[in-house]
């Protein structure tokens, strides 16, 4: 669209107006705006992105939200993006002089071509911001004017009502669609396994599937069709909505659509799981929701929903999918709009797989409908692609040739086992004049001449290509692999914006095999016979991803510092970690992006191991094991930032060799008392003949640690734990409290005993933690405390170089200490 007009019009040495060009915005959704304009008459101005440019119309009464009530909307000239975000004056004597106020702003879309139904005169569009909500009309009047005339107008959906543009302006809340609640709860309950309990208040950690030749056979599967789209989780805590992607980055305010949705279904709490498509979801749809995602189209976006792991207070994870998704599709039952359920196909998967094909879907998902939902890979979910398609590191490009500018093939490249990185091929087939152009950007300028993976054989036209560290990527479709494990008609499928290269450790297969085998992925090793200690082991660590990668942006600490910190508190953090169930916090996208909890194993951990234990839900997992420092490594590469092991080890789960005391200090309690709380804490201990050592959290408090030699049950430790903080709530109720209840801490400290039951983890020695400054968990002497200002003192910065200088570990004989809790098993 051109912006001429606009430009004629104004004088940009007088006004404040943005010119066009100055700075455009891309890679966002496409916008709408409406501002109240004060110029010689008072109008409101409603506006549309399409393409790089504002559609203006000029609206004098404003947007009426009752669909009999039809505006009219003066065509004016087109602004620039840039105008979204003007307020201020227009000088008296210029172009519209007079005072702009944002009104209202967000997303829109719409089905079709947008330009196309403008050309017919007859847009319908959706539109998501704070003020106005709901379907909308532009049409077009026949009249002739001097400007094209449009009468704008509300549809006949649950949104329409009575208000008008200038009543929103008094503060009056913009309606919402009603739904009347039912009892969740109940019918919650009722589903095998089922049981109270919280709903997670961040991402968790989704179910994936394994890539299978043909649908699995039996009566105890159920097939899905593949949507073509995002993977969606959705949380809801205290009524509030919030969506994350797969690898934990949150998208609530980047898809209000589908949030409002959720929060249309009236849950107090709930955790979902879906797709985000546009269109039907089909192969076809996936540039689509690209496209929209970019702000290059205006499509209408949907979550097909496909299963339910809590609602209303009640956990139905352990729940057969089966009856998860009755509960789902009741749920979801006359909900109109941006959700979906996604429906199945029992026992027939060769059924299912046909109407994939026949309606152009990219396969199937068959599912267990017996079984439970656990995050990781595992072969209860499996997928059956109709053309093979997998996801590649790009590494480098070719030269463009004739006509082609930018590049002229990507080089891809997988994780491999024994290389680290093996050379997948090259595509140069897929893309368009605006792909080619993003796509160059992303490619940069840097590069060499040399490989930076293993290349079995090197052809004519790689000789002088320019290579790079993996760098972003991209799905590629292919039609087999070939000689030197090389992709067979390779085209270009997507970039995908939405995964990092660290995910492509976790693949739904293995990789894809040729005329020659590939060496075989190792399996997780159980970890029963583990010793408490080791050596560094002589396996290769892995070979690190996005090295420059910001994880603390407040200190611009990047994914290689925190390589480099583990690395060099190795001999410190490693003893603390090595052979014990284990817990981390993983932050694929830094600190200031979701991070989330990861206690089991995945399948894309190949120098991990694991342990099988039992869970209080009745069934079993397989819990994360570190062996040696490759497989420390491993998880720095996956973007782990904290280690939270088990009370005891792998070898004995039921067996407690530590107690620790975590004394958390609620608001406006000085960090003086937290000390001289840790010291009563020792004092009584002492009395009780128990030695005790002391730990800086690295977050508010500090940790009271009391080793056990030979260890005692769970239960036993536990007791103590709660009765030992009991005591000392119920001596000094002005100080202490031992209940978690944040409204009763105020000015008193949380003697946490929670850290000392099975399964409960507390933070390692020498760990970081995912915070500002990323503050380390430092063991100290007790004769250290009183110089310490902070529980955050030691940071990823100096803590190195402390523990050269120190003359003595603080915690040295740890282990070798004789005591144990035995003496107060009937106290």
């Amino acid at each position: 669209m051109s912006l001429v007009d606009y430009r004629r019009k104004r004088s940009f040495d007088r006004t404040r107006e943005p010119e066009p060009g100055k700075s455009l915005p891309r890679g966002r959704r496409a916008i709408f705006v409406v501002q109240l304009h004060h110029a010689s008459s008072r109008h409101y101005d409603f506006r549309l992105q399409i393409g790089d440019a504002l559609k203006s119309w000029a609206v004098p009464k404003g947007p009426s939200y009752d669909p009999s009530v039809k505006r009219m909307a003066i065509e004016v000239e087109d602004h620039p993006l840039d105008y979204a975000d003007f307020e201020g004056e227009i000088p008296k004597g210029e172009y519209g002089g007079g005072h702009v106020a944002r009104f209202d702003h967000g997303v829109w879309s719409t089905d079709g071509d947008a330009e196309a139904q403008l050309a017919k005169g007859h847009l319908r569009f959706e539109l998501f911001g704070d003020r106005l909500r709901g379907s909308w009309h532009l049409v077009r009047s026949g009249k002739p004017a001097r400007q094209p005339q449009w009468l704008l107008f509300k549809d006949r959906d649950a949104y329409a009502g009575t208000l008008e543009a200038d009543d929103l302006l008094a503060d009056v809340a913009a309606p919402l669609p009603t739904r009347r609640r039912k009892d969740w709860a109940k019918k919650a309950l009722a589903l095998s396994g089922a049981k109270r309990g919280k709903a997670p208040t961040g991402p968790f950690e989704a179910q994936l599937a394994k890539l299978g030749e043909s649908p699995p056979k039996g009566e105890q599967w159920l097939h899905e069709l593949k949507w073509d789209g995002y993977r969606i989780l959705a949380t809801i805590a205290d009524g509030r909505v919030r969506l994350w992607s797969r690898n934990a980055l949150e998208w609530t305010d980047r898809i209000p659509e589908i949030r409002d949705a959720i929060a249309g279904l009236r849950l107090e709490s709930g955790a979902l799981d879906g797709e985000l498509i546009a269109g039907r979801g089909s192969k076809e749809d996936f540039n689509l929701l690209q496209a929209t995602l970019s702000g290059e189209r205006q499509g209408t976006l949907a979550l097909a929903l496909f299963d339910l792991l809590h609602i209303d207070g009640v956990d139905v994870a352990a729940a057969p999918l089966i009856e998860r998704k009755a509960l789902l599709q009741a749920l979801l039952e006359g909900v109109p709009g941006h959700l979906a359920y996604s429906s199945h196909i029992e026992s027939d998967g060769d059924a299912a797989f046909k109407l994939a094909s026949d309606t152009h879907f990219e396969g199937i998902i068959s599912k267990r409908l017996d079984r439970p939902y656990h995050g990781g890979r595992s072969d209860d979910w499996r997928k059956t692609k109709l053309l093979a398609s997998d996801e590649f590191a790009v590494v480098g490009y070719t030269a463009p040739k004739g006509s082609r500018t930018g590049f002229g093939s990507l080089l891809l490249a997988r994780p491999d086992p024994e290389h680290g990185w093996l050379y997948a091929g090259r595509v140069g087939s897929g893309f368009n004049d605006a792909l080619m152009a993003e796509v160059t950007t992303m490619l940069g300028k840097k590069g060499r001449k040399t490989p930076t993976v293993h290349v079995p054989a090197m052809d004519t036209d790689l000789r002088s290509a320019t290579w790079f560290a993996p760098r972003f990527v991209v799905e590629v479709f292919y039609r087999g692999i070939g000689r030197q494990q090389l992709l067979r008609q390779p085209s270009l499928k997507s970039v995908r914006r939405d995964k990092d290269i660290a995910d492509l450790a976790d693949s739904d297969a293995a990789p894809a095999t040729g005329p020659a085998k590939m060496p075989a992925k190792s399996k997780p090793k159980p970890a029963a016979k583990t010793a408490a200690k080791t050596t560094r082991s002589r396996r290769e660590p892995p070979r690190l991803s996005s090295p420059t990668k910001i994880l603390f942006p407040d200190i611009r600490a990047t994914k290689q510092d925190v390589f480099d910190y583990c690395s060099a508190v190795m001999d410190h953090l490693l003893p603390e970690i090595i052979g014990r169930p284990l817990s981390i916090i993983r932050c694929p996208s830094g600190t200031a992006k979701a991070c989330f909890f990861q206690k089991h194993h995945t399948a894309g951990l190949e120098l991990v191991s694991s342990v099988r234990l039992k869970e209080e839900s009745g069934g079993s997992g397989e819990y994360l094991v570190v062996e040696d420092e490759a497989s420390l490594l491993e998880l720095v590469q996956f973007n782990s930032l904290e280690f939270h092991p088990w009370g005891s080890h792998a070898a004995k789960p039921d067996i407690a060799d530590r107690v620790v005391f975590d004394l958390d200090p609620g608001p406006d309690v000085p960090f003086a008392e937290v000390k001289q709380a840790a010291r009563d804490i020792r004092k009584l201990l002492t009395q009780m003949e128990l030695q005790s050592f002391l730990r800086v959290t690295g977050g508010k408090g500090l940790h009271v640690v009391v080793p056990l030699n030979p260890g005692c049950d769970w239960d036993l430790t536990r007791r103590f734990a709660h009765g030992f903080a009991d005591t000392l709530a119920n001596t000094e109720p002005d100080r202490f409290v031992a209940t978690a209840t944040k409204s009763r801490r105020n000015r008193r400290i949380f003697i946490d005993y929670l850290r000392n039951g099975r399964g409960a983890t507390a933070v390692a020695s020498y760990s970081l933690r995912a915070r500002d400054r990323a503050p380390v968990a430092m063991p100290i002497t007790w004769e250290s405390l009183g110089k310490l200002k902070r529980a955050d003192a030691f940071t990823i910065r100096d803590v190195p170089a402390t523990l050269k200088r120190r003359r003595k570990d603080p915690w040295a004989g740890i282990d070798r200490i004789k005591q144990n809790l035995a003496r107060w098993a009937e106290t």
